[in-house]
């Protein structure tokens, strides 16, 4: 006992400081970010450009040399920005390029001090963060405040917690040959990522490659969604503001706009791609990286299976299939598309979905109570009725839709109610495509390996969710699912958890972003092996295989290859034997000498 005391009583003082510390606050410096142009004088959003906007028909958004803006919930005109020419986004790149070789110098606290800014700042501002994204997307406010705030603080947090531990040297084993070496894997910045992200989540789609590329040393530049540039770029004098706090330099991060052109001229400028958006689109994106061989990162398309067992709770699952569904205003990121319900509770969750549903209210999301806001792309809500129609045609039942509240006679076509759809199967084009909107269609299914098989006949491959009363059970379906990430009676929970890869498989793409696999994903891996005892061992080439080799040469390599690499001790150990041997006989004189005449 008097030998473990001392170690106890420093253990408890250990904590105990380690506790005091912790109350201690840090010492982050609060930021500025201009927000005059959003807000009026009383912190009100602004209505200086409060007029409707119509698109113009007959002629491609490419062929503009501007980006126009507007709320689609509204369609109240928000301004424009330039679309810029491949010659200005060559030279951006080449600015980041600048910018970078000093970055890569950095400390892991100067990049820590960075995060800690941006967090503040992102706490002390979540409703003007929220009424940007709502205003440029259409979605809630609470919508706005689970895919964009929560998800954010979360990965940087984690960055926070665990980043410079996966960033620094990681050693492995040198294996039995080279015990003599030292083998360790190392991390360097790839330099600049090029970031071409979607508008369903502004805020966040900038943040989220920003913070990894940003963290590991390297510069980027993001290529914002036509249909979310306002929001994208008032964000990006938040990084900003908080990149000159911490004196990196100018050009670090630069965010761009355009159509197309612009797109395709920073893939072929930068050192890495990841791309959030279409399948269609991240083809075309993998054949421009491929002139320069340049990595990809591509998150595309889901169709999530959401698959629900007899012995789940009925009434719990429903709202969180309700939320799946209707989760940022119908434009799901990684959402719940197909409904898979066993025909054991079949009725019982129609039921219930249905009573949740006819309560969801559409409408302006900054106009009033409303449960889901407006369809941010113009157009889409008459593909969705579509895929709904052909679904009607092909047998499926309506079964119930949500109201929409108050709208302006200019955005009538900007809301589509929350639907839900049953008697559905897979000729229907509703089971098939991606709908990206506020759909539930409902399937049954008799067994589990019926479940498997509805939700693997898909190209798509992103998530699953899965309920059962049986977690075991649960798990064991989701193990048998084709897809990136899989949330065991939750939804979408994985994202949420940002220590883990998010990614897909199939259509949906491939490579990861989040956790370790994301982190590193932005990061040249370099493989070094160094002498252990340098410089008392080096290495040496054995005299028999040394020029011009001997005869007993390959005899030399058999009997070295069996003696690290035998079945058994004794067939090693005899094989030593053996190159010992050749080794004493290969340094006598008399061979020395043979070898000279």
């Amino acid at each position: 006992m008097a030998f473990w005391w001392p170690l106890l009583v420093l253990g408890f003082a250990y904590a105990i400081c380690k506790f005091l510390f912790m109350l201690i606050p840090p010492n982050v410096p609060s930021i500025e970010v201009d927000a005059s142009d959003v807000l009026d004088d009383d912190g009100n959003q602004t209505q200086e450009n409060g007029f409707i906007y119509v698109p113009p028909r007959g002629r491609t958004p490419q062929a503009e040399t501007k980006v126009q803006c507007y709320e689609p919930a509204t369609m109240k005109y928000l301004g424009y920005f330039p679309a810029l020419t491949p010659d200005e986004v060559k030279e951006r790149v080449a600015q980041a390029r600048k910018a970078q070789k000093i970055w890569a110098k950095s400390s892991f606290k100067q990049r820590r001090q960075f995060l800690r800014i941006l967090l503040k700042y992102i706490i002390e501002h979540q409703e003007l963060i929220c009424e940007i994204s709502s205003r440029d997307t259409g979605k809630t406010m609470v919508d706005a405040s689970l895919g964009e705030i929560m998800t954010t603080c979360e990965k940087i947090t984690w960055l926070l917690s665990e980043g410079e531990r996966w960033l620094k040297p990681e050693y492995r084993c040198s294996g039995r040959s080279m015990l003599h070496k030292k083998s360790k894997v190392e991390f360097h910045p790839l330099g600049v990522i090029g970031a071409i992200v979607s508008w369903n989540y502004p805020f966040h789609n900038i943040f989220n490659p920003m913070l990894a590329a940003v963290f590991s040393g390297n510069s980027i530049v993001i290529k914002v969604s036509e249909h979310a540039s306002w929001s994208g770029c008032f964000y990006f004098r938040i990084i900003q503001s908080a990149l000159a706090a911490v004196g990196a330099p100018e050009n670090l991060v630069d965010v761009i706009t355009g159509f197309a052109e612009t797109g395709e001229a920073l893939v072929s400028s930068v050192d890495k791609i990841i791309f959030v958006g279409s399948p269609g689109v991240g083809k075309m994106i993998m054949r421009n990286a491929a002139e320069m061989l340049i990595p990809v990162t591509l998150e595309l398309g889901g169709k999530d299976a959401f698959i629900v067992c007899e012995d789940a709770d009925v009434e719990h699952v429903a709202q969180i299939a309700v939320r799946a569904v209707l989760q940022s205003s119908g434009q799901n990121c990684a959402g719940a598309e197909r409904f898979y319900v066993h025909e054991d509770i079949y009725s019982s969750f129609v039921s219930q979905v249905s009573k949740i549903v006819k309560s969801v209210t559409a409408g302006p999301p900054l106009a009033g109570k409303y449960d889901m806001g407006a369809i941010c792309l113009q157009e889409h809500s008459e593909r969705l009725q579509n895929l709904v129609n052909d679904a009607l045609d092909k047998g499926a039942k309506f079964v119930v839709r949500g109201s929409v509240g108050h709208i302006g006679e200019g955005a009538v076509d900007q809301f589509f109610p929350p639907t839900v759809i049953e008697n559905v199967n897979h000729t229907m084009k509703l089971m098939q495509e991606e709908a990206f909107g506020p759909i539930m269609p409902i399937m049954k299914f008799s067994t589990d390996e019926e479940a498997v098989k509805l939700a693997n006949d898909s190209k798509y491959g992103l998530g699953c969710a899965v309920f059962s009363g049986s977690q075991r059970r649960a798990k064991e379906i989701a193990s048998q699912i084709h897809c990136g990430v899989a949330a065991i009676n939750d939804f979408a929970s994985t994202y949420m958890c940002q220590s883990l890869p998010f990614g897909g498989v199939k259509d949906s793409g491939f490579g990861r972003f989040a956790g370790v696999e994301g982190l590193r994903a932005c990061c040249l891996v370099k493989s070094v092996v160094e002498d252990r005892w340098w410089p008392y061992i080096k290495t040496k080439i054995p005299k028999p295989i040394q020029y011009p080799v001997g005869d007993n040469g390959f005899e030399f390599q058999e009997s070295l290859v069996e003696a690290l690499y035998g079945m058994n001790i004794w067939d090693r150990l005899r094989a030593l034997v053996n190159v010992l041997k050749i080794l004493t006989e290969q340094n006598s004189p008399a061979n020395s000498k043979r070898r000279d005449d």
